[in-house]
């Protein structure tokens, strides 16, 4: 017991436990000394409770995707330890996750000693302190961060904790970034505190009456009025809100690469989703007033957009992207409000001006997209049928949805090519039910499942929908040796195609006649095949098979679900038909 023990990583820790983080996600290394140090004084004086839990990830994508996941279930950022410039390069991809996802989490890595010949504790004392000192180690993650700073001394270490978390959780949200040397992080201090309360997150934005009223006036008089959204649904409660606007006025709503769950999928208003894009959406063709809520990319120019007289009101978070190099979606007008706020408010607005709203006109929009709805539905009923000897996307995804049917389940995604598929076979209408990271980092479902299951506790069942190639990108065996470690077991269920869907997908669109698709030459097989079953068996999960059988599919999902109850992990590898022969 060390008694009067004292540093900036005690203080670190009470930061970060004021702040109201549960876990501390970590892959140590030879800079944390004073954070283990910390933790064990801690123990030892029975203070353990103080601090966050720490929650040892032996790769750091398993790290970065499990607080990610925990902060969008929960709603709460987590924090995530790293070693020097080699972890913080091992999770710079998912990162960009949480930045894309706009998903609040803090990471602080240490940097090496600052001194070498002993002037200081915590100075240099090992080789690799040397080889890993570069340049700009914050720079790494700059381009994927809302903020990074260096803790200069412990004195206003805890600060720049709640600054970061402030930052961490304000719209749009996003990951911060904190790094320190080891001598800072051994330097002792007299026991502080600091008010979290006055480090709050900066309260949701609204429109401004004249906006609020144009947008309700041209949804109001348009003939055939449309909204699109990608992730209105990060927050649970918007979801009611924007069904009792589009019911008021018989809306149809698209979702677009969608994050979550935006819009009821059972609801007839529903007017489907999009996805990767090879042809033009009728229903956005025929749209002549779009409103565009929380959305990144509401549709892929080159193959599918709105008619050139549409017009197209652009609300959201964070509505002219500064984080995209690239983009333009020219509107009538943009507005950065919570996009719950706005869609009460426009509705407000609509239920105190009823002579607005022409109900002849609504009603046969209503009935019209009832049809349409019902004209999908079959469609996706007769796309789910079994065939005799191959498992499609659409029938293993039915057998999901019937798996978890009335349950609370969480299903996490990751399918890149059957991204669609499983959307639509899902069929989800409960937000919150189904989430994914909204970025462009393959590898997240791994850590993901570990954190949505510490999130959702035991009673509540988390299950993964990957492809091969995600599934292999995530570090499995850290990710499952996490799971069993820490009592957070999940379902996998990988869409194995044996090969990258994507790249092939990619070079159909670009070369449709070319070298490569004549020669079904486009090196994305995985041959020979990856058990990867075997590899989630070696490192902790309790149940694992593959299936090729459609017969046999529902059977082997029922017993792979009773070991997740009873406990374990499990992995069920489901042959799809192959990239590429």
């Amino acid at each position: 017991m060390s008694e009067g023990y004292y540093t900036t990583s005690t203080a670190f820790l009470e930061a970060l436990a004021e702040a109201g983080v549960k876990y501390l996600f970590a892959n140590l290394g030879s800079d944390h000394p004073g954070v283990i140090e910390a933790l064990a004084v801690a123990r030892a004086e029975g203070r353990s409770a103080q601090f966050p839990e720490l929650i040892v990830c032996p790769h750091e994508v398993v790290a970065i995707s499990a607080a990610h996941s925990y902060a969008m279930v929960t709603g709460e950022p987590q924090a995530v330890l790293v070693h020097v410039d080699s972890g913080t390069t091992n999770v710079a991809g998912a990162v960009g996750n949480a930045l894309r996802g706009r998903v609040p989490v803090l990471v602080f890595a240490g940097s090496v000693p600052a001194t070498q010949e002993g002037e200081l504790p915590g100075g240099r004392t090992e080789f690799i302190q040397w080889i890993q000192d570069v340049r700009d180690q914050r720079g790494i993650l700059r381009n994927y961060v809302k903020y990074d700073q260096e803790i200069r001394s412990g004195r206003n270490a805890k600060q720049l904790v709640h600054r970061a978390l402030q930052l961490a959780r304000s719209e749009p949200a996003g990951p911060v970034y904190l790094t320190a040397t080891r001598e800072v992080m051994e330097e002792p201090l007299t026991p502080y505190a600091v008010d979290g309360a006055g480090f709050s997150a900066v309260a949701p934005g609204a429109l401004t009456a004249e906006v609020t009223a144009e947008i309700a006036r041209a949804l109001a008089g348009a003939s055939h009025p449309l909204i699109v959204t990608s992730y209105l649904g990060r927050d649970p409660s918007a979801v009611p809100s924007l069904v009792a606007l589009a019911e008021l006025l018989a809306i149809p709503v698209v979702e677009a690469m969608a994050y979550h769950v935006n819009f009821p999928f059972d609801h007839p208003l529903h007017a489907g989703f999009q996805y990767h894009s090879v042809g033009q959406n009728p229903v956005l063709a025929e749209a002549d007033v779009i409103l565009v809520l929380d959305s990144d990319v509401p549709w892929i120019p080159a193959v599918n957009k709105p008619s050139p007289g549409a017009a197209i009101y652009y609300v959201d978070v964070d509505p002219v992207k500064p984080a995209i190099m690239t983009w333009y979606t020219p509107a009538r007008r943009f507005a950065a409000a919570s996009t719950k706020v706005a869609v009460e408010q426009i509705t407000a607005y609509l239920a105190a001006s009823p002579d607005l709203v022409r109900p002849q006109a609504v009603d046969q929009r209503r009935r019209s997209q009832a049809a349409r709805h019902a004209q999908a539905l079959a469609a996706l009923d007769e796309a789910e049928q079994p065939r005799d000897d191959v498992i499609t996307a659409e029938y293993l995804t039915a057998c999901v949805r019937r798996l978890i049917e009335g349950t609370d389940a969480i299903v996490l995604t990751e399918v890149v090519t059957s991204s669609k598929a499983a959307s639509e076979g899902l069929r989800p209408s409960v937000p919150g039910s189904v989430i994914h990271h909204g970025g462009g980092y393959l590898g997240w479902s791994g850590g993901a499942a570990l954190g949505a299951a510490l999130a959702a506790g035991p009673t509540r069942t988390v299950l993964s929908l990957v492809g091969d190639g995600s599934f292999l990108f995530s570090a499995p065996a850290s990710a499952f040796w996490a799971q069993r470690r820490y009592a957070a077991p999940s379902l996998t269920i990988v869409y194995d195609n044996r090969g990258w869907g994507g790249p092939k997908f990619s070079t159909m669109h670009v070369h449709p006649t070319g070298a490569a698709a004549t020669a079904g030459d486009f090196n994305a097989s995985f041959d020979p095949e990856v058990d990867l079953p075997g590899v989630a068996l070696a490192a902790g999960a309790g149940f694992g098979a593959t299936v090729s059988d459609p017969a046999a599919l529902p059977g082997v999902l029922k017993e792979a679900l009773a070991a997740v109850h009873g406990g374990r992990s499990a992995v069920v590898s489901v042959h799809l038909p192959e990239v590429q022969p």
